[in-house]
């Protein structure tokens, strides 16, 4: 039977059927890995027969005797979003064979491009070939091999095979970029998670630069396969070259180990291993490992790191017992505070061993934790004892929404329980400086509850009012056990308390918008009235959650501004000021901020001071406050800025202040950056001469795809550097790579990069 050239003729339900077998090899596709094969190449399934087929060819036929169908001449079949063109097609009813050749080219839903001279799929799709293959990814990956097989569409083999993310790697002016990958064959295992490629060979930029008789890759679609992990390379001047080589065992269905010992020049061999369990939805544990023997502890002479045995366990989980409850703890014991910042493990100043239950829904939040904190860094035993141990710390939240028009409700608390062996005392500058006492030997308990309602009004010419009416409840204790110690740290005596503080406050503030075009400016006056009737500020007894305040344009509108519930605001105050924002048409904007606070009567928190030393030299701790000021800004042109200032008006002087500046105008283009930070002098503080610190960076386009990047921290008023970077670096959108180093006046650091990248701009590996 033979028919003429039509347009979206339909096929019965076994010509469906066929074209279904047929479109279902390119089905069979999903990566065998982001660096290798585009998404979907391998994993994808379809319903053959969820609907129709359509097909245009010269001539559509039947023999009726072998029970196959042909379209031949110019054929196009198109199915659920594929779109095939080949020369000749058929299909056999009884074996199930479908065989498509002459120039077959298939487009998939995605844009993804299939070329091929011939193609077969027989046996149930059991066994596939492609002959002469060339794949072109919608993102502009091309993938090409002599002939591809797919065995129970699990297994897929690639003879001959070339990946390249970057299409011919050729930028317009025709010079090679990115980098491709060749082999004599890749296989792709679905069951194993694995690519494994037969005598690949890397090149960069189009030159061969590596060759390997064989490596198995994990497919990243499949994380836990076992296998090495990409080898990383980092240094310093203690440590030395450090060469880390990644190796991943998937102990169990749900057992995870990762193994990364590391090589280092200067102290031998680190050994590090972490295990992860995982339990669904319901948590993970995880356990962490690491030590060495150190070939020169000399490296860290004067530090606790001179010694020879150096290591940490680490261990942290988190499971849900109940909905919206999270409960899960982070433990850690090293031999020395040192360990973990000198091997590059943590950067952090200090690290906290805790227990902790969490609930969280949408009105309530509910904490409790046990912690035990510990210094990072270059200190010895001596100091763990003046770290708290909480025993516990409680706090919780409460949201409630009333009925429409009457406000809300909000609901406040925490109970601290805090213990030391120890006083944490220090001086700034050295002796005879300025006496801190960061935390006060013996236990400390202080239990506070706060509740409060709020709601907002509109009045005439839309002027917002924000009523607020509340109360404090404050109970603590403090008991010294070992006693007063001596000068100059000031001494808590044992003591007890119990405060009561009603609170009040009215929040004003009138949004006058204008626009021009397509720009939009927002200018907002601020006045704020806030009664806070006790004069009982140091609520805590002994401060150990209070100890940072700096006044500035982020808490000009606070009504407490301490950052823990040891101390609290008292008295009467005026909080005066503006808010400025614009959103300009070209994608621009910029953000302002000023004000001022006063103190109008009752007992003023920020006059008294601690012996944290805050409330000292606050600029708030008269009449009126300091001035504070900020702004922030984005600018088409790639300017980017922000700064903020705090003046002393009655001297006047500037009392604080900071900026920094970001210009990128565009790619290929210089861009610099520069921040500033000034501090005034101020002997209550310890601080005894004015304080400028500057830091620069900048990056430089020295030709395409190459840049210059150094960076460097000054201290102006000491007259020297603190650190410094420089560095170089290649990136073409497919291949990155560089060195840099670091220096500090006392060590220096090395580093260098290698990345591959997939079409998508990501991490090929």
């Amino acid at each position: 039977m033979t028919s003429p050239r039509s347009a979206g003729l339909e096929l019965g339900r076994r010509a469906r059927h066929a074209a279904a077998a047929f479109v279902l090899f390119v089905l069979l596709a999903s990566p065998a890995g982001a660096a290798l094969l585009p998404a979907g190449f391998f994993d994808q399934h379809i319903e053959p027969g969820s609907g129709p087929a359509a097909v245009e060819a010269d001539r559509l036929s039947f023999d009726s005797r072998s029970s196959v169908i042909s379209a031949d001449g110019g054929v196009v079949l198109r199915y659920q979003g594929y779109l095939i063109h080949a020369g000749r097609l058929s299909f056999n009813q009884k074996t199930g064979a479908l065989t498509a050749s002459g120039g077959v080219s298939v487009r998939d839903p995605k844009g993804d491009t299939y070329e091929a001279d011939s193609l077969e799929v027989t046996g149930g799709v059991r066994d596939a070939v492609i002959r002469s293959l060339t794949l072109t990814t919608s993102e502009g990956a091309v993938i090409t091999a002599d002939d591809v097989r797919y065995s129970d569409a699990m297994t897929a083999e690639l003879t001959r095979a070339a990946y390249s993310p970057c299409g011919l790697c050729e930028d317009s002016k025709g010079r090679k970029i990115g980098w491709s990958v060749k082999a004599a064959r890749i296989i792709y295992d679905h069951d194993k998670g694995s690519v494994t490629l037969e005598q690949p060979t890397l090149a960069l930029l189009g030159i061969p630069v590596a060759w390997l008789p064989w490596i198995s890759l994990p497919d990243p679609t499949q994380p836990r396969h076992t296998g090495f992990r990409l080898p990383s390379i980092d240094g310093d001047g203690k440590r030395g070259v450090v060469l880390t080589v990644p190796f991943f065992f998937a102990a169990g269905d749900n057992l995870d180990i990762l193994l990364s010992p590391q090589l280092l020049t200067r102290q031998g061999l680190l050994l590090k291993g972490d295990a992860t369990w995982r339990f669904g939805d319901s948590g993970e544990v995880s356990f962490s490992a690491s030590g060495l023997r150190q070939f020169t502890p000399s490296a860290f002479a004067g530090t606790v790191g001179d010694r020879d045995w150096r290591g940490a366990i680490q261990t942290s989980g988190h499971f849900k017992p109940l909905a919206d409850w999270t409960a899960g703890w982070s433990l850690t014991a090293f031999t020395d505070n040192a360990y973990l910042p000198d091997y590059k493990f943590n950067d952090d100043d200090f690290l906290a061993n805790e227990i902790y239950a969490t609930h969280l829904s949408a009105n309530t939040w509910f904490d409790i934790r046990v912690s035990q904190f510990r210094h990072l860094g270059n200190y010895d035993a001596t100091d763990n004892a003046g770290q708290a141990l909480l025993l516990p710390q409680t706090s919780f939240e409460h949201v409630q929404d009333l009925a429409p028009g009457w406000g809300r409700l909000h609901f406040s608390g925490e109970l601290i329980d805090v213990s030391r062996s120890a006083d944490q005392t220090a001086q700034y500058p050295m002796a005879p400086g300025v006496p801190y006492v960061f935390g006060n030997e013996g236990t400390k308990q202080h239990l506070m509850l706060e509740g409060a309602w709020e709601d907002q009004f509109i009045g005439p010419a839309g002027v917002a009012f924000t009523p607020y009416l509340g109360g404090r409840l404050d109970a603590a204790n403090y008991d010294r056990t070992l006693g007063a110690i001596g000068a100059p740290y000031p001494t808590t005596a044992d003591s007890m308390l119990l405060s009561a503080t009603p609170i009040a406050a009215l929040d004003v503030r009138w949004p006058l918008v204008a626009r021009n075009g397509a720009d939009t400016h927002l200018f907002e006056p601020i006045a704020q009235i806030v009664y806070r009737g006790s004069s009982t500020t140091q609520v805590g007894i002994t401060n150990d959650d209070a100890q940072s305040f700096v006044f500035d344009d982020t808490n000009i509108f606070s009504y407490n501004r301490f950052s823990g519930i040891d101390r609290q605001e008292t008295g009467l105050r005026a909080n005066i000021g503006a808010h400025y924002l614009a959103n300009f048409a070209d994608g621009g904007w910029l953000d302002l901020i000023a004000g001022q606070s006063f103190q109008l009567a009752g007992l003023n928190a920020f006059g008294v001071s601690d012996p944290v030393q805050v409330g000292t030299s606050t600029g708030l701790g008269g009449n009126a406050s300091f001035i504070v000021a900020g702004a922030r800004g984005g600018f088409s042109n790639g300017l980017t800025l922000g700064g903020k200032v705090q003046i002393d008006p009655a001297t006047p002087k500037i009392t604080r202040a900071g900026v920094g500046i970001d210009f990128a105008p565009g790619a290929h283009l210089v861009s610099t950056g520069l921040d500033y930070i000034f501090v005034a002098a101020d002997p209550a503080l310890g601080i005894a001469t004015d304080q400028h610190e500057i830091a620069g960076r900048v990056s430089v386009p020295v030709a395409d795809y190459w840049s210059i990047n150094a960076g460097t921290t000054y201290d102006l008023a000491a007259n020297n550097w603190l650190k410094a970077n420089v560095g170089a670096t290649y990136d073409d959108g497919y291949l990155s790579y560089g060195a840099s180093a670091n220096a500090t006046p006392t060590s220096w650091g090395v580093g260098v990069t290698l990345n591959l990248k997939g079409p998508d701009g990501g991490d090929a590996f």
